[in-house]
């Protein structure tokens, strides 16, 4: 038998990166109804996208994201391709092609018929006519994890902390890692011993006592060679000590996050997405619970955090904290913590019959009253609340501060854009505490 051997030229899509197209499809693919903003939180005839939203998306990836060369999209597609015939048809077809890849990788799930889809094209549609709308797609956990560690490599790597692995504080105590300076052992401390530095404290002592460690008493009628430790000689090694922690995120989804020409909820998701990353990599005995406060709560999976869209209207901000504080007193945690993201007035109550009483006009007393109540419970339950604001109202200035103050926690008043820094950088800090 001959065997025939080629040059090999490898695949078409070789130099395509898919990490990078899937960064560019992060705005679709973690979308918040901000181009639909009256659809429910969960649409299950909608669940995910169309094959319609995802072709334009990946073809403004490669004409005027830069994921191919020119000289690449040449060597698929023809030189002159934008002006040759036909170009429209191969341009589909590499996108086929590379939804066909996103697919095999693990990247989406529900494939679509591409091979009916191209005969609907060649009977005259366009791209999709009259089927796209059947085929849709999810993202997948490997897509979540993903996005979500670039998101918090991202956020890191803007504070000056690109590396992943470990994260300084400024507080010391004596611990199970060693990485600070040691100091003298005192009652209490963990033994965690520096030998080096014990051993040098003991021939110290015992050469300024005028000896000799060849001096020392025989023991067992054998002479001594070694070296008497006595309890002023001992070291222990100061390590950081990482206190574990439950921590409550409350997004807002509330159409207030998506109106005014500005969508908020997205930025908000892609923080949860680089903190459960955070948590998972670096804080791996930590537990991070979802809530999600809107005309009612809900606590949602975080394998399902990417499918959350906006709505319904008004703000339960009472109902998502009773909700938190349930979920944080499950917890046996040294430190419980929730960290609230919103961006309006608390405009909505559940009634002890369970009905939902509303009122969008201003702040409403009892609403208010009601809150600061649950807040009042919350502290009592020894759980922090910090709030995230991303708006700057008087009213709602005023409001935040109070729920900060009645809490003894913290109120930002951030952007969007500076969301990720602030709480990361928050939930970072509180990882430490000091050792009595």
């Amino acid at each position: 038998m001959r065997y025939r051997y080629s040059k090999f030229t490898g695949e078409d899509l070789d130099e395509l990166d898919l990490e990078e197209l899937l960064s560019k499809l992060s705005d679709l693919l973690l979308s918040s109804g901000f181009d639909s903003p009256y659809g429910s939180p969960y649409d299950d005839d909608e669940a995910g996208h169309s094959w319609q939203s995802l072709h334009d998306a990946i073809m403004e990836a490669l004409l005027n994201g830069g994921l191919l060369s020119e000289e690449t999209l040449e060597r698929l597609l023809g030189k002159d391709w934008r002006d040759a015939d036909g170009a429209e048809q191969k341009l589909d077809e590499l996108i086929e092609k590379i939804i066909e890849k996103l697919q095999s990788q693990g990247y989406l799930t529900g494939p679509p018929d591409l091979e009916q889809d191209r005969e609907a094209r060649e009977r005259g549609g366009g791209p999709g006519v009259g089927s796209a709308e059947r085929y849709r797609f999810e993202i997948t956990d490997k897509s979540l994890d993903f996005l979500g560690y670039r998101a918090l490599r991202d956020l890191l790597g803007s504070l000056g902390k690109s590396s992943l692995g470990r994260h300084d504080t400024r507080e010391m105590a004596t611990g199970i890692e060693a990485s600070g300076a040691s100091k003298r052992y005192e009652f209490g401390d963990t033994m965690n011993l520096d030998a080096s530095g014990t051993i040098l404290n003991a021939v110290l002592r015992t050469r300024a006592e005028g000896r000799s460690v060849d001096d020392l008493p025989p023991s067992g009628g054998r002479s001594a060679t070694g070296i008497a430790v006595d309890y002023e000689d001992l070291m222990v090694v100061q390590g950081e000590y990482q206190s574990s922690c439950a921590t409550v995120l409350m997004l807002d989804c509330s159409h207030s996050m998506i109106l005014y020409g500005e969508d908020r909820f997205t930025p908000a998701k892609r923080v949860a997405l680089a903190l459960a990353n955070l948590i998972r990599l670096q804080y791996p005995g930590d537990a991070l619970k979802v809530v999600l406060f809107h005309d009612s709560a809900e606590e949602i999976p975080l394998s399902q955090l990417a499918r959350v869209r906006v709505g319904p209207y008004y703000t339960n901000t009472r109902e998502g904290l009773r909700l938190a504080r349930r979920l944080l007193e499950r917890q046996q945690k040294d430190m419980r913590q929730i960290v609230m993201i919103t961006d309006g007035k608390p405009s909505a109550l559940t009634r002890p019959d369970g009905r939902i009483y509303r009122n969008a006009f201003g702040l409403d007393p009892f609403i208010v009253s009601e809150t600061f109540a649950e807040v009042a419970a919350c502290r009592k339950a020894g759980i922090l609340i910090n709030t995230f604001m991303l708006a700057r109202d008087y009213d709602l200035v005023s409001f935040v501060r109070k729920v900060a103050e009645i809490c003894h926690g913290k109120a930002y008043f951030t952007t969007p854009r500076t969301l990720g820094r602030y709480v990361l950088m928050d939930y970072m800090d509180k990882k430490t505490r000091t050792i009595h």
